[in-house]
């Protein structure tokens, strides 16, 4: 039995989420339950420092890793102190600040030393560079998660900033990255001055302009088939400057945006002969009805929403989780998903001294 709390913090920038849950291994598999959480959302200050990271010279990264370790650290004693939940283990996703795995290059700040000075508790983090250096993409990484906890399902889709599959072809894991999410719609709910466009009613009452469509339909990185994973780097120089370049209403941006996430998905789940399987849908896009409905109805899936807590803190969950696996020195890093040469117990462990 092991008691861990899980910190991730995602490309949308949402906030940082934290679970306390725990594991158990009974000889055969795996159970969970997550006991405790809680989201912080980001202050001004850290949407600043962490948007548009990747453009930041070498010593600013550090001393970004430094700070932002230091608050990850501040955060796990004021949620251990909140909810009681004393943890034998922290194992931290980091902020991603650099994905270039074509480049050899991932990087996530968030000190995993600093967090464990300050939390005075083991901690594991930095969970993708081994996999980069192995030659794969080093994500996504929560498919291991999803073999071990979430087997019932054929399937499992998760809308976050963008959007991952994982699924089991009947010989291994296969996943990969379809598809901007909340990263997209967010910054075009931002243009009118909204946070993110609750439940999809501003893309609802939008128009689909079939131009755009098309043109982002026709993205290079659509026609290559996994392994594969997307960053901001990309969104920033393939799929924003093709919006702009046309520069409909943000509303329209929104509902055809929506259309090209179903679409994707969708056309993902038939050309893996998923298509009308059980699909669990997770993270913070599940929110926006709008969006699941255009899934639905473009892919035919069974989608099956869960409770709002595991809609809401599944990837913290499975951070968690991996974290044990390391611990374990267990595979949690697949390199069927990923690409790499092997498969890998991945993550540096910083241990009390």
């Amino acid at each position: 039995t092991y008691r861990v709390i899980g910190l991730m913090s995602g490309t949308s920038l949402d906030g940082l989420d934290l679970a306390g849950c725990t594991f158990c291994y009974n000889g055969a598999g795996w159970s969970y339950s997550i006991e405790e959480v809680k989201t912080i959302p980001y202050s001004s200050h850290w949407l600043v420092r962490l948007a548009d990271k990747y453009i930041l010279t070498s010593n600013a990264i550090e001393q970004l890793d430094l700070d932002y370790g230091k608050y990850l650290g501040q955060a796990v004693l004021e949620f251990i102190r909140e909810t009681g939940f004393d943890p034998d283990l922290i194992s931290s996703h980091g902020h991603t600040i650099l994905h270039q795995p074509e480049n050899s290059i991932t990087f996530q700040a968030g000190s995993g030393k600093e967090i464990q000075r300050i939390s005075g508790k083991t901690v594991v983090a930095n969970f993708r560079t081994l996999d980069v250096l192995l030659g794969g993409q080093g994500a996504p990484l929560v498919p291991i998660g999803d073999a071990y906890l979430f087997s019932e399902f054929d399937a499992c889709l998760n809308l976050g900033g963008f959007a991952n599959i994982s699924y089991d072809n009947g010989k291994e894991r296969k996943a990969f990255d379809i598809c901007p999410v909340n990263i997209a719609l967010n910054y075009w709910a931002k243009k009118l001055h909204l946070t993110f466009d609750e439940g999809g009613g501003i893309a609802a009452s939008g128009a689909v302009n079939k131009t755009l469509l098309d043109s982002l339909n026709k993205l290079d990185y659509y026609m290559v088939s996994g392994p594969k994973s997307l960053g901001k780097e990309w969104l920033n120089t393939e799929f924003l400057p093709i919006i702009e370049s046309l520069n409909p209403a943000p509303h329209d941006v929104l509902r055809t945006v929506c259309e090209h996430i179903g679409f994707q998905i969708s056309n993902s789940l038939e050309s893996n002969g998923i298509c009308q399987h059980s699909i669990l849908l997770t993270g913070g896009g599940t929110n926006n009805s709008f969006l699941v409905d255009c899934i639905r109805e473009q892919s035919g899936a069974q989608v099956i929403i869960p409770d709002q807590i595991t809609i809401d803190y599944k990837e913290a969950l499975v951070f968690a989780f991996l974290g044990v696996l390391r611990i374990r020195n267990e595979i949690n890093c697949l390199s069927s998903v990923t690409g790499a040469s092997k498969d890998s117990s991945s993550g540096d462990i910083f241990v009390v001294e």
